[in-house]
């Protein structure tokens, strides 16, 4: 069975750093997966945030030039660095894969993701 485990979130201050570690286990076979994380917050849809797809890194434009993703797709492992965090980054933070794809993917979608992680929840104060 595939196991997807976030860990890192906490409270933090505004303008603080916080770094998000997920690894994903259980796959059978020697396929690769790309490594995506997403978050939601309560009355709202799931949003994309990053996603590592082998040497391609994709971010949502609200946390463009403040988060970084890092990672190993081999070993089903990735990190979402987070700085200049604010309020609004506040959220419950899930890690989700996919097999690594080519052009037209759509990887902005939840639905396209078969395996998430439980969340880890990410509280930013003013």
């Amino acid at each position: 069975q595939v196991h997807v485990v976030e860990s890192g979130g906490g409270l933090v201050q505004a303008g603080g750093s916080l770094r998000l570690a997920c690894a994903a286990s259980g796959f059978t076979g020697s396929y690769y997966y790309a490594m995506g994380w997403f978050r939601q917050t309560p009355g709202k849809e799931r949003e994309f945030v990053s996603v590592l797809n082998w040497n391609d890194r994709y971010y949502a434009d609200s946390v463009k030039g403040r988060f970084t993703i890092s990672g190993d797709n081999v070993k089903n492992t990735a990190y979402l660095q987070m700085n200049s965090l604010k309020p609004e980054d506040t959220a419950v933070y899930y890690c989700a894969v996919t097999p690594l794809f080519s052009a037209g993917y759509d990887y902005l979608r939840p639905t396209s993701y078969k395996n998430w992680g439980q969340g880890t929840q990410v509280t930013v104060s003013s």
